[in-house]
């Protein structure tokens, strides 16, 4: 994991900065025994001395901890002494907006006159009948008619695609996602025991025939989509091939799971394709129309607003029902009241998200073609993040070094399934517009010296940077 070493006199420090690399991006979890002293400096034909001095630096670093009797084990500075970490962080790490404008005031009409709130059932599986109610009408409006019964609320999008997994999976099941894709949703079936495969994404769009032919040859159980504005990498798909997937996924009997957190970030796509659960309900069969919709308020209105939901045929949500008990049992009732008002009044909420998101795409674009016109930068029509290139695999070395300077920020390989894309990094436009230049400063600075310490890639996927 680690690759070949140079001169002896730098062994030690390219021996740490691997390490430290490999356990900062998750390759070497947290807790791992690494080998001893001894046996590291047998198997790399190194002195002991070497190792002896790599191992002092992890440990000073903080990425090393070594007890008497049971080795030495991996860990991450913040881990280790939370009085070392840095000042308020810049947060390139999660596409977290603030609350849209106009919420904190729904929320004060909403609680000014709160009905009494113990009149809601305590336990509540299905969710706030006016809530579901709102939800349906908005799926109805935008061209996918669709009734209460077809919609289950839960507490938050990511809620919603576990109970989906912990549901629709078995063990040794096949799961499709995208590469790159939202990590929480592939942990999710992970989790539920999926075995995994991928099929590409870009920010020019999908291999729709390597997505069918995927689909045709390993018969997943589920498929997990974003085909609008696609995190991370923003791209949407065009009706023509949304009904190409909806033919194979029926012939295959996959079930489509399609995350729609993202469908109401629309900066200036000019075309609105609606749910794209109506491909599928125009020739819904016998068993149903086979697609499960994911949404969410994070997004769109405020992540803390934990308020999402499932829209699927009756049958399904009845299924959902029966599982969900085992991970919770319910979703908060003052939240629905204002989750309620919020959908009824979507369209003039997240008006100002858009504004929002167009000003920042502007200031962050325009700060990396200027700072690191060596890397790729996209201009996407929506969504909440920049999938940049990077013009060398090096995307796990400069979140280390980034992190030790105060700045949050996930790799490309997060994003995948296999530890692939070293070569990119998604960038969140949510930020206020000054952090995301002065980030972006800080990213080219990191940058520089990177190149200038020659990093090598171990085994063409191990960045080798003596960080």
């Amino acid at each position: 994991m680690t690759g070949d070493l140079g001169a002896e006199s730098v062994a030690y420090s390219e021996l740490a900065g691997r390490i430290r690399v490999l356990i900062a991006d998750g390759r070497i979890p947290v807790g791992t025994r690494l080998p001893s002293e001894r046996e590291l400096a047998m198997h790399t034909g190194r002195s002991r001395t070497t190792i002896v001095a790599a191992y002092q630096e992890l440990r000073v670093n903080g990425y090393l901890v070594s007890r008497q009797g049971s080795g030495s084990r991996a860990t991450l500075p913040h881990l280790a002494d939370v009085s070392k970490r840095p000042g308020p962080a810049l947060n390139f790490a999660g596409a977290v907006p603030p609350p849209v404008e106009g919420l904190r005031q729904l929320i004060t009409e909403v609680t000014s006159d709160l009905p009494d709130i113990t009149a809601f059932p305590g336990f509540d599986l299905l969710g706030n009948d006016a809530l579901r109610d709102a939800i349906a009408d908005r799926y109805t409006h935008r061209g996918l008619p669709t009734s209460p019964e077809q919609v289950l609320v839960t507490t938050g999008g990511q809620h919603a695609i576990a109970l989906t997994a912990h549901t629709l999976i078995h063990r040794s099941d096949i799961a499709l996602v995208e590469s790159p894709t939202y990590p929480h949703a592939y942990e999710a079936f992970q989790r539920a025991g999926a075995r995994m495969v991928a099929t590409p994404v870009t920010v020019d769009g999908w291999d729709v025939p390597h997505l069918v032919a995927t689909i045709q040859q390993t018969r997943p159980a589920v498929a997990y989509l974003i085909p609008d504005f696609q995190n991370p990498t923003s791209a949407s798909m065009n009706p023509g091939d949304r009904a190409r997937v909806v033919h194979a996924a029926r012939s295959a009997g996959t079930t489509l799971v399609i995350d729609e957190a993202t469908v109401d970030l629309n900066i200036d796509r000019p075309w609105d394709d609606g749910p794209f659960a109506r491909h599928a309900a125009l020739s819904a069969g016998p068993n149903g129309s086979g697609v499960i919709t994911i949404g969410s308020l994070s997004k769109s209105i405020w992540s803390g607003l934990r308020i999402g939901w499932i829209r699927a045929d009756a049958a399904v949500i009845r299924r959902l029902v029966q599982a969900r008990p085992a991970g919770d049992l319910g979703t908060p009732p003052i939240e629905q009241l204002v989750g309620e008002q919020v959908i009824r009044r979507m369209d003039e909420l997240v008006a100002g998200r858009r504004r929002m998101l167009r000003e920042h795409r502007t200031v962050l674009s325009a700060s990396l073609r200027h700072h690191l016109p060596q890397w790729r930068t996209p201009w996407p029509d929506g969504g909440m993040s920049l999938w940049v290139q990077l013009n060398q695999p090096a995307s796990s070395a400069l979140a280390s070094i980034v992190r030790a300077r105060g700045m949050a920020l996930v790799p490309g390989p997060k994003f995948s399934i296999d530890g692939s894309l070293e070569r990119f990094l998604r960038l969140p436009m949510t930020s206020p517009a000054d952090e995301l230049d002065s980030g972006v400063r800080l990213l080219a600075h990191a940058w520089a010296q990177l190149g200038a310490s020659g990093p090598v890639v171990a085994n063409n996927r191990i960045p080798a940077s003596g960080i």
